[in-house]
Formats: C-alpha cells, sequence, structure tokens
C-alpha cells in the first residue's frame, strides 16, 4: 500500500540535489503531495504535482503503478530519478512515450529587464497584455489548450493570492498566456500556451516577457523546464540558460 507523507524530513534525503521546483513545492507544503510505501522507514517516495510525478530513491513497481487521488486518469508525467527508475516505467507501461525534456540554470535574477520589456511591447495594435484576474481564471479553465495555466489552483481568489499570469487578449478573445503552473517558496514554475491558431506570432514570448517581469518586480525567480525544444529556444531569448536535458515518460491511464 501508499501512504501520504506528512513528514518530510524523513524523505527529503531521498530527492537531495534534484534541481526541480515541483519537488521544492511539495517537500515545502505548498502545493502538491509527496507518497511512500506503507509500514517502513522510506526507501522510495514519488512527488506529485497537477500532471507530474518525480520518482525518487530505490525503484519500486508499485509507486510506478500508484495513480494519486484527484489526478487526471487520462495524462501523467513521470519523471525517473535514474535509468534504474526509467527501466521500471517502461516495464510498467510499455506503451509509455520516453520524452526529453529540458533544464534551465536557476542561478538567480539574470535577466536584463529592459529587453523584457522590449519583448513584451511586441504585439500588434489588436493584442493586449492583462493581468490574470478572476474572469480570466475561468476563461483559461473554459479551453483545453489554456487549463493548465491556471488548474493547480483551485479558485480564482487562492489563484490571486498565490498564482500569478499573464494573457494576452485579442480583440477581448484569450489567445495566450504565460502563469504559474506552480509555486514554490521564492518563486514559481512557469507555464506558457498560446491558442493553435494563433501560434508563432510572438504572443508567448510577450506574455512571458511581461510575466518575468512581474516576478523579478515580487522578488520571485520565475523557474522554467522546457517540455520542448521550441520551448527551450524561447526561454534562452528571454535570458535562461540551458542546463541539461532529462527523460521523462508520457503515460496515458485506463480506468
Amino acid at each position: 500500500m501508499i501512504q501520504i507523507v506528512r513528514s518530510m524530513a524523513s524523505v527529503a534525503p531521498l530527492f537531495a540535489g534534484w534541481q526541480e521546483t515541483i519537488i521544492w513545492s511539495c517537500l515545502q507544503g505548498e502545493m502538491g503531495e509527496v507518497y511512500a510505501p506503507v509500514g517502513e522507514d522510506p526507501v522510495s517516495a514519488l512527488a506529485t504535482l497537477g500532471d507530474f510525478t518525480f520518482l525518487a530513491g530505490e525503484p519500486r513497481e508499485e509507486l510506478v503503478r500508484f495513480l494519486p487521488p484527484n489526478r487526471r486518469p487520462d495524462y501523467h508525467i513521470l519523471v525517473p530519478q535514474n535509468e534504474g527508475w526509467a527501466r521500471c516505467i517502461a516495464g510498467v507501461y510499455p506503451q509509455a512515450r520516453r520524452v526529453t525534456r529540458y533544464a534551465t540554470e536557476k542561478t538567480g535574477m539574470l535577466f536584463d529587464r529592459t529587453r523584457l520589456a522590449r519583448l513584451a511591447a511586441r504585439l500588434s495594435p489588436s493584442d493586449q497584455l492583462c493581468p490574470v484576474n478572476a474572469t480570466l481564471y475561468q476563461r483559461c479553465l473554459a479551453s483545453p489548450w489554456s487549463r493548465d495555466l491556471v488548474a493547480q489552483f483551485p479558485t480564482p481568489a487562492v489563484f490571486a493570492r498565490r498564482g500569478l499570469g499573464m494573457a494576452v487578449l485579442r480583440r477581448g478573445r484569450l489567445v495566450a498566456g504565460a502563469a504559474s503552473y506552480s509555486r514554490y517558496r521564492g518563486g514559481i514554475e512557469v507555464e506558457v500556451d498560446t491558442h493553435p491558431a494563433c501560434r508563432g506570432q510572438g504572443l508567448a514570448t510577450a506574455a512571458s516577457a511581461a510575466l518575468l517581469l512581474a516576478c523579478l518586480d515580487r522578488g520571485l525567480y520565475p523557474s522554467w523546464d522546457a517540455h520542448t525544444r521550441q520551448s527551450l529556444a524561447l526561454a534562452e531569448k528571454l535570458g535562461y540558460r540551458y542546463s541539461h536535458a532529462y527523460p521523462a515518460y508520457e503515460v496515458a491511464w485506463t480506468p
């Protein structure tokens, strides 16, 4: 059996040195949960938040099979700490798609505010940057392409208190946004999305630059892990430095 972990001191060493803010959110008790097998001093654990699960310690098939409560049953991203976990994931889910994600350095506030301001201003006259408020929160949730901009914050009030986001409106219609996928002490994990019909127009760049400026104004670090090379290229354009690539597995669960 798998149980939720209440004492993070018992599992924190398993995740030591893993520079992922989603893990930090879980260990800090800010968002997400940590799970481990029942009835033992943990030698294995998982940290989970939203679509992401990070697997640490000794590879255990029961943890790979575990779907945390209240998580989407149709899609999840499993991130192995090492190749032992990777083999375990591939064995349990042969249908899983192994992908490469790209981490950026988390080296402090090294962004060029002047450059970010220029990038944020590169919008057509029909486009407008707006902070994500309660109304835009609901509009983000209403569409599959934009829901991850706010979905980890259960209400507009919680998002207003703990989240942060910038949206691009085109003649009043939501077409792009950059926001906090999650929150940890001292920063956020950045989520960027654009309506499929509006991609390649610089909207993600403008929204992301505006979000970074808002983070800098608040003393928050905007962490960026890229799901694709295109996302990494945008991050580098904004001032991030590439750190390393790492594997992840996209898994679809069937009820």
